[in-house]
């Protein structure tokens, strides 16, 4: 089969084309290499699935919309994952624009192409910042997610119901998956694991909001990347036990489902500093500062969903996720 994965080039688009390659499947991979962090990484992690059989690269941007009418035509392709994203919460304060270009321009596109060509399944990405202003922990995907917090959060929360739209008026089966704080090797330099180690190692100053006391569902990618291809792998199938005088807004009377991936087992920011300064050898210089507009406090995922579904939860423990992490990380900058 081929399975387009959109965002190749990206973090865990790169980890999860990875692995359908390395297990005797074909992908083309979408990305449009846009500099919102440093595009030599993108291309390294392009160069890895370039030299592997049976992969193909198509340089393109999702809201292209003849771009993208093209690559649906030209590949009927029988599985999508769509992992590409305009992606930071704090971003979308500086170039709200670019959000409803990848993130909802895009994700049409991605929807029409899907529809067009009867792809058997689309897998997307969500969010775990869809659930806002709610402070319920653990976070479950039947809680109400009508409080986004961040322009980000509101994209992520739209391309859900959008999905849930066109899997009623055409039968698509979809399924979207709320990624709980993604890090590891390959990681977005954008992201606080990568920022803390680079700066901790040059004898920088890192910056900690809310003093330290965020805690966050840090999810390893190799987990992440487990439960993308395991999802992809069993289509959505509506809900027997859905009720429209009860309605759960996880699943439907459609072919349409949501599950968070998370470690289910939030860390402390300042626990996260201690290993991280274990593992590199060297004490970090914190600047302790307020809560950050579009942030929340906590994020806690509750993962029986997704264990009932496909037989699989993460399970990465922060100390080996972090000494994975940093391993890589010397590896690649030489420090």
């Amino acid at each position: 089969m081929t399975t387009l994965v959109t965002g190749s080039a990206g973090f865990i688009g790169y980890h999860v084309a990875r692995r359908l390659l390395e297990r005797g499947d074909r992908v083309v991979g979408l990305d449009n290499f846009n500099d919102y962090y440093e595009v030599g990484l993108k291309e390294a992690r392009n160069a890895r699935l370039e030299s592997l059989s049976g992969f193909q690269l198509v340089r393109a941007d999702l809201a292209d919309r003849p771009a993208m009418a093209e690559l649906f035509a030209k590949h009927k392709f029988r599985k999508v994952i769509h992992l590409a994203a305009q992606a930071g919460v704090r971003y979308s304060f500086q170039n709200p624009h670019a959000y409803v270009d990848a993130n909802l321009v895009g994700f049409m596109n991605v929807l029409e192409g899907c529809r067009q060509t009867a792809v058997e399944h689309l897998t997307y990405a969500s969010s775990s910042s869809v659930y806002g202003a709610n402070e319920t922990m653990p976070f479950r995907e039947s809680d109400n997610v009508d409080h986004p917090l961040s322009l980000y959060a509101a994209t992520k929360k739209a391309n859900e119901l959008m999905a849930h739209t066109y899997s009623n008026m055409y039968g698509m089966r979809v399924t979207g998956l709320r990624f709980f704080t993604v890090y590891g090797p390959w990681g977005r330099p954008d992201m606080a694991m990568f920022l803390f180690t680079r700066a901790i190692l040059a004898g920088k100053p890192i910056d900690v909001f809310n003093e330290g006391k965020m805690r966050r569902d840090f999810t390893f990618i190799d987990d992440i990347a487990e439960g993308v291809v395991r999802t992809s792998d069993a289509p959505a199938s509506p809900n027997p036990q859905w009720s429209a005088a009860d309605p759960d807004p996880s699943s439907s009377f459609l072919p349409y489902r949501i599950y968070n991936i998370g470690n289910h087992e939030p860390v402390e920011l300042l626990y996260l500093i201690e290993v991280l300064e274990k593992v590199l050898g060297k004490t970090a210089q914190k600047n302790f500062l307020p809560m950050q507009l579009g942030d929340v406090r906590e994020t806690y995922a509750d993962v029986e969903g997704l264990r009932r579904a496909v037989g699989f939860a993460p399970a990465t423990s922060i100390e080996d996720g972090v000494e994975r992490f940093v391993k890589w990380y010397r590896d690649y900058y030489r420090v």
